[in-house]
């Protein structure tokens, strides 16, 4: 039997700027969440794999049991799957692809996953799981997610780095994932509030992609308000940025933004952190907004200094 149990950690993530436009090598400013998910990895007598994943509140949420055949037949080019153990054996078959010695000993292991966030609120439940067992099976995560769930990475990024970074992709090579000191003098003026529903990013992607309306004008505009975030000194002056960032992707994505159609009378700046329509919005407001939010029926209100890692 093989050594001592081992553990691997990743944070979770937040995308504070080029959402869609990322994706077409628009220079994005991200987070690393204080919140994240381990993968601790026992080995077993037997020749099965037992999977045990626990949410926040340390009750499982889902368990199998897998054999080395269903990793050996699973068929990496059938669509989309709903399925979780499904989904799974997909990540171990394609792990399998970039590493051929992962997991042919038929040496078995139990496995735990333990996340410290709600899993529908967006923070990363694919990608700290894609970017653990990368670390587990000594593969490229960036590669493991592009035979998985795709996306343009940033979230793994996010996963490997414990501070703000920027990310912005490159033609046939890793992404240009840079360590930047965002640590704005107003950040006990920012909040996170969830918007109490998931978001289907890869939707939010084709339809993004289906209109087509980026070009390098609009990504040097986003590149230029990403770096203005970064140095911003005042929240009125962060509060333009966002307005103006708002407003280049809702004309990318042809979809008014979230404050016009949900906020309208709030005193302060909303802006949609990833794919619009769900999960997290950042809100920058010169008192606490709780109170608004709360009166909406949005509860999740989440300090900037209770969110971020650093």
């Amino acid at each position: 039997m093989n050594s001592k149990p081992k553990t691997y950690r990743s944070n979770g993530k937040l995308l504070l700027t080029a959402e869609y436009a990322v994706l077409d090598e628009a220079k994005a400013l991200a987070i690393p969440t204080k919140y994240g998910q381990s993968l601790l990895v026992k080995a077993n007598d037997s020749n099965i794999i037992n999977w045990k994943s626990y949410n926040e509140l340390g009750a499982i949420w889902f368990e199998c049991h897998i054999s080395f055949n269903e990793i050996a037949t699973t068929d990496l080019n059938s669509p989309a799957l709903n399925d979780v153990k499904e989904r799974l054996l997909q990540i171990l078959k394609a792990t399998q692809s970039l590493n051929s010695e992962f997991l042919v000993s038929n040496q078995g292991y139990d496995i735990t996953t333990h996340q410290d966030f709600n899993r529908l609120w967006g923070l990363g439940t694919s990608s700290t799981l894609i970017n653990n067992i990368a670390n587990w099976a000594n593969v490229d995560a960036y590669q493991l997610l592009k035979k998985t769930f795709g996306g343009s990475g940033y979230d793994i990024a996010c996963a490997q780095n414990n501070t703000s970074i920027t990310f912005q992709l490159q033609a046939d090579q890793n992404p240009l994932v840079t360590s930047v000191n965002f640590q704005p003098l107003f950040k006990d003026h920012l909040y996170f509030i969830y918007l109490n529903q998931k978001q289907n990013s890869r939707e939010g992607i084709l339809a993004y992609k289906s209109l087509g309306k980026i070009d390098s004008k609009i990504t040097s505009k986003i590149d230029a308000i990403t770096e203005e975030m970064i140095t911003c000194t005042s929240l009125p002056e962060f509060e333009n940025l966002i307005e103006a960032h708002e407003k280049i992707v809702s004309n990318l994505i042809e979809q008014d933004p979230i404050k016009t159609r949900l906020f309208s009378d709030f005193k302060g700046a909303v802006k949609s952190l990833g794919a619009w329509g769900g999960d997290f919005v950042l809100v920058a407001s010169n008192t606490n907004p709780a109170a608004y939010f709360n009166a909406k029926g949005f509860d999740t209100v989440i300090r900037y200094v209770d969110m971020v890692l650093v």
